[in-house]
C-alpha cells in the first residue's frame, strides 16, 4: 500500500479540484470547444488522442463522476492513512454545489507562436494574407490570448419534459476586443441552458450554428473561418429530436431561431447603419449516422444543413428606410473514420452574405451594386493517428466570392494547405507544430502569399 503524503494532497487537489465536466474542452481549437450535450460528430479531431467519439450524443450535464458522494473510506491496517484512489474519491467532492445544481469549471492555458513571410490579419491567427501594395513584410508573433476559461452547469430533471436533464454552459476567452496585445479583451464564447435526453435537446443562449458543425483539426484558433470553413456563434433558440432507427442507424433533426450579429464591418462605408431586420435568421440540418455508435466505434455521419434570413442596412439622410441584403447557405458536411486511426472529413458551402457566418472572405455585402456577395467555398482534411499519443492531420481549404461583386481592391480568392503533428504529452498537457501555404488574391492589388508556421502549447485543467 502506498502512504500518501502532503505533497500528494497538494497534487491531487489542483487535479481534481478544477477537473471539467468533459474532456473534450482542454484540447478542442478555439474556435471550436464543442457546446455541452451537442449534436451528434460535432466535435473536432484534437480533442483527444484516443478514436473520435461516438455518433451517439451523451447525455447532458457534468460527469457524475464527479459530483457523486464517494463511498465511506476506511482506514488501511488500523491507520489513518488513505489509499491514492481513496484520496481522489474525496477529492472529486470539491465541485461547487448549490442545492439541486453542480457548476464544475474548467478550461486550458493555450500559448502559441507564429512566424508568417508574409503579415496577415490578424497575425497570431490567420483569416487572409495582406497584399504586399498595403502590407510587405515578415511577422512573428507570441500570444496567449487564445487561453479559455468556462463552467459546465448540471440541474434537476424536468418532469414536464420526460424527466430529461438540465443543465448549461458559460465559457470565455480573451480574444475580444483590445488596445494592446497583453491587454486581451474578454469574448463571450457560450452561454446557455439546455434540457436533453436521448431523444431531443431544446437550447436557449449562445452557442454554435447548426449549419456546416465540423472543424478542421488545426492548432490555430480560427480554423480557417473566413478561407472556406463557415460557422460561428450566435444566440439562438434551437430545438434537435434524435430518431434511433437501429442500433446502425441514427437521425438526426436540428433546427434554430438566431439572432443576425454583423461581421464585415470593414467593407461598408462608414454612413452605413446596420440592424436587424424584422425576421429572424433560420438555420436547419439533418444527419445520418451509418455504424455501430458504441464507445470504440466509428460510424459515418452525413448532414445536410442551411439558413435564411436577411440584413438591413440604412444610410441616414439618403436611404433612412434602408436596404435589404438577403442571406442563405446550403451545406454538406461528411465524417467518415476507416478505423481507429484514419480518417476524413470535410465541408461544402454555397450561399449569399455570408460574413456573418465568416464566409465569402468576411466580406457580405456590395453598396456600389446593392447586392448580396455570392460566395461558394469548403475543406477537406485527412487525419491519422500515429500512436494514441500522436497524430497528424493534412488538409485543404478555399473560399471563392463571386468576383464581379468584389469592390476594387478587395478579396476575391482565398486558400491555404497546411499540414501538422499534435502530441498528447499527458491527458491534459499537448503540444502542436503546423505548417501551412496560404494565398489570397485581390481585385487590382497584388495577392498575399505566405508561408506560416505555428507551435502551440495548450494545457487543460
Amino acid at each position: 500500500m502506498r502512504i500518501i503524503t502532503f505533497m500528494d494532497i497538494l497534487a491531487v487537489s489542483a487535479m481534481l479540484a478544477f477537473q471539467p465536466a468533459t474532456a473534450i474542452a482542454q484540447y478542442l481549437p478555439q474556435s471550436q470547444v464543442v457546446p455541452m450535450g451537442y449534436a451528434p460528430n460535432t466535435a473536432a479531431l484534437l480533442m483527444t488522442s484516443a478514436a473520435p467519439a461516438p455518433a451517439v450524443p451523451p447525455a447532458p450535464g457534468i460527469n457524475t463522476a464527479a459530483v457523486a458522494a464517494p463511498a465511506p473510506i476506511a482506514p488501511q491496517d488500523d491507520t489513518d492513512y488513505y489509499t491514492l484512489d481513496q484520496l481522489k474519491g474525496e477529492m472529486k467532492k470539491l465541485v461547487w454545489k448549490k442545492g439541486d445544481f453542480s457548476i464544475t469549471p474548467y478550461g486550458f492555458l493555450w500559448a502559441n507562436m507564429v512566424y508568417e513571410s508574409q503579415v496577415s490579419n490578424t497575425g497570431d491567427y490567420a483569416l487572409y494574407i495582406f497584399s504586399p501594395t498595403d502590407r510587405d513584410y515578415e511577422a512573428f508573433q507570441v500570444d496567449g490570448r487564445s487561453t479559455r476559461l468556462g463552467f459546465d452547469v448540471t440541474g434537476p430533471k424536468i418532469w414536464g419534459l420526460n424527466c430529461a436533464n438540465s443543465g448549461g454552459k458559460i465559457e470565455f476567452d480573451f480574444q475580444g476586443d483590445f488596445t494592446y496585445e497583453n491587454k486581451g479583451g474578454v469574448l463571450l464564447r457560450h452561454a446557455y441552458w439546455e434540457v436533453k435526453d436521448e431523444y431531443f435537446r431544446l437550447l436557449g443562449g449562445q452557442t454554435w450554428d447548426i449549419i456546416s458543425p465540423l472543424y478542421p483539426g488545426t492548432i490555430m484558433y480560427s480554423v480557417y473561418w473566413g478561407a472556406g470553413n463557415i460557422g460561428y456563434r450566435r444566440a439562438q433558440f434551437r430545438g434537435e429530436r434524435y430518431f434511433h432507427l437501429n442500433d446502425r442507424c441514427l437521425f438526426t433533426v436540428q433546427g434554430s431561431i438566431n439572432g443576425t450579429p454583423f461581421l464585415d464591418t470593414a467593407t461598408y462605408p462608414t454612413t452605413v447603419v446596420k440592424d436587424h431586420s424584422g425576421w429572424p435568421t433560420c438555420e436547419g440540418r439533418i444527419a445520418m449516422t451509418l455504424g455501430s455508435r458504441g464507445k470504440d466505434d466509428h460510424p459515418i455521419e452525413l448532414g445536410v444543413s442551411g439558413h435564411v434570413g436577411e440584413h438591413r442596412y440604412s444610410i441616414p439622410g439618403v436611404d433612412p428606410d434602408g436596404r435589404f441584403g438577403k442571406t442563405w447557405s446550403f451545406n454538406v458536411d461528411l465524417k467518415a473514420p476507416v478505423n481507429e486511426r484514419l480518417g476524413f472529413q470535410g465541408e461544402f458551402y454555397t450561399g449569399e452574405n455570408l460574413s456573418t457566418f465568416l464566409g465569402g472572405i468576411l466580406q457580405g455585402y456590395n453598396f456600389a451594386l446593392g447586392e448580396s456577395i455570392y460566395d461558394t467555398g469548403g475543406w477537406m482534411e485527412v487525419y491519422y493517428f500515429w500512436t494514441p499519443r500522436l497524430h497528424t492531420h493534412v488538409g485543404y481549404t478555399l473560399d471563392d466570392p463571386l468576383d464581379r461583386q468584389i469592390a476594387s481592391g478587395g478579396r476575391t480568392y482565398n486558400q491555404a494547405y497546411w499540414g501538422n503533428l499534435i502530441y498528447n504529452v499527458t491527458p491534459k498537457f499537448q503540444v502542436g507544430l503546423e505548417v501551412g501555404q496560404w494565398e489570397t488574391v485581390y481585385k487590382d492589388k497584388l495577392p498575399g502569399d505566405s508561408t506560416r508556421v505555428e507551435f502551440m502549447a495548450r494545457y487543460g485543467f
